[in-house]
């Protein structure tokens, strides 16, 4: 896939905490799953406090994404693939 910075990507939620970025997701989508910190999405690990909630809405992805000395974001990329790889992995939605 290539780096984040590269992608077309929506900021949800910007200078956000993890906690934050969690209940957004928990509270928005319906489809979410948890994922531990260090879950490598986009070729990119994901870092922060567990649990940690991945949604998915159609064929786009939200998930938080920390930029060292820029703080954390709550991004929305449309990706199939990813969409599909989160799928099989069938992990326990809350």
């Amino acid at each position: 896939m290539g780096c984040i910075e590269e992608l077309k990507y929506e900021v949800v939620l910007s200078q956000a905490s993890f906690k934050e970025c969690r209940e957004y997701v928990k509270e928005h989508f319906a489809e979410r799953y948890e994922v531990e910190p260090g879950f490598r999405i986009f070729e990119s690990y994901i870092i922060g406090l567990p649990p940690i909630f991945v949604g998915v809405e159609g064929d786009m992805v939200v998930f938080p994404y920390t930029k060292p000395c820029h703080g954390t974001f709550l991004l929305r990329i449309e990706s199939p693939e990813e969409v599909g790889r989160l799928r099989s992995m069938k992990q326990k939605k809350r």
